[in-house]
């Protein structure tokens, strides 16, 4: 009797425990697809994003995205990266694809290029790299990444660098007479440099005290900037090569010729007769290289006959 009492409770119990067993699985069932359907991110122990497939689509977050960011060199560029509710859990990384040098994790940076730095606030899903003084060089493909339990994120931004150009309005070659105005007016599109230097030669003439008929006068005009270079009074001392040099900015250069009143005609002369008597010797060489082309033509024919 004592036997089949004891077998018979132990089957009770081992029944018992079957079923919380399956009370508790249909309990924890029901609560992951509760947490589900309402919107809610159902996260657990092992991984803090339990399951970046589910986690993904209820984000709206898009992976492998590209974006392009355009900016002139000397400037700073800002290469956007967020990866909203999901960077606050795990590192963020910045990696330059075409030398793949890891410049920042975190918030620490690991390049010696003190250029870099990453803005991140605390608690934010922003993680911006920043980019001063931006060379041509630094042009090309940025990786933002963030490493989870299942795989890796990343964001791409296309560094353009663009070097705008000056150009200075009017012909290359200026002719002007003793006692005329020189005016020079340098042009540079979608750039606002903060000076624009002129030189005269080798010879920075904006802050030449020695030429008081000298001045320059720099405005920015929306993406434009004109440098106005004026001298009056011109004399044949300023004669010469001027460039407009602003910084980061490709220059342009004139060639001014200042002559004497009334003999305008005559250097425009000198210069065709020089160019006249150089096209001249270059024809006499070439009539005299077919010459003796044709001598040794009919000497080699009459030695083989």
């Amino acid at each position: 009797m004592l036997v089949r009492a004891w077998r018979g409770q132990s089957s009770l119990q081992l029944i018992l425990l079957v079923l919380v067993t399956l009370l508790l699985h249909v309990s924890h069932a029901r609560v992951r697809k509760r947490g589900r359907s309402s919107g809610g991110l159902v996260l657990e122990e092992k991984d803090p994003v339990w399951d970046i497939r589910h986690v993904l689509p209820e984000l709206n977050l898009e992976n492998n995205t590209v974006t392009d960011v355009k900016v002139n060199v000397g400037d700073v560029a800002y290469l956007p990266c967020r990866f909203p509710q999901l960077s606050t859990l795990h590192q963020v990384s910045w990696i330059r694809r075409w030398d793949w040098h890891i410049l920042t994790t975190g918030i620490y940076t690991y390049t010696s290029d003190m250029r870099f730095n990453v803005l991140h606030t605390e608690g934010s899903d922003d993680w911006t790299l920043q980019l001063k003084y931006v060379h041509t060089r630094d042009n090309g493909t940025y990786e933002c990444q963030m490493y989870t339990g299942t795989g890796v994120l990343s964001q791409f931004v296309n560094l353009h660098v663009n070097t705008p150009r000056a150009a200075i309005l009017g012909p290359q070659e200026l002719h002007v007479q003793e006692g005329d105005t020189i005016t020079l007016i340098c042009v540079i599109q979608q750039s606002k440099p903060p000076f624009v230097f002129w030189y005269h030669g080798e010879k920075m003439v904006n802050y030449d005290g020695s030429r008081h008929r000298l001045n320059v006068i720099t405005k920015v005009e929306g993406t434009r900037t004109h440098s106005r270079l004026t001298i009056t009074d011109a004399r044949h001392t300023d004669s010469g090569n001027y460039s407009c040099i602003p910084p980061n900015v490709e220059p342009a250069f004139v060639l001014v010729f200042v002559t004497e009143r009334g003999d305008t005609v005559a250097a425009v002369q000198r210069r065709g007769h020089s160019s006249a008597a150089s096209g001249s010797s270059s024809a006499v060489r070439m009539v005299a290289t077919l010459c003796l082309c044709f001598v040794v033509l009919s000497a080699y024919i009459f030695l083989v006959r």
